[in-house]
């Protein structure tokens, strides 16, 4: 499991810290869903939440908000990183207190 976590660590540190084209701070507000208005804000915060509801002119409107497709694909996959990162944080969390509570009761059979 900590070869998962260190490579989950790693990834979220390239994307945050790494060369790209937009901005540290843009890839940390896509990465968090936070701070982002307009379209850029609209199609990062459809992505964490409907990213099955993604059409062309989500895209087409970060374009005419400034954004080349470079800086799209970057918000895009630190925005679906993040979701996923929050996503798995919950689920270890979930399942590190069932493992708890399985060893604080005693077994009924």
């Amino acid at each position: 499991m900590s070869n998962i976590k260190e490579g989950q660590r790693e990834l979220v540190k390239r994307l945050l810290e790494g060369e790209g084209y937009a901005s540290p701070a843009q890839r940390l507000a896509a990465f968090n869903n936070s701070g982002l208005d307009d379209a850029v804000g609209q199609l990062v915060t459809k992505i964490v939440n409907r990213s099955f509801a993604i059409t062309d002119d989500d895209v087409i409107a970060a374009k005419k908000a400034g954004l080349d497709e470079d800086r799209i694909f970057e918000m895009a996959v630190c925005a679906a990183v993040g979701q996923a990162t929050r996503q798995q944080e919950s689920a270890l969390a979930a399942l590190d207190a069932a493992m708890e509570d399985q060893h604080a009761s005693p077994d009924s059979r």
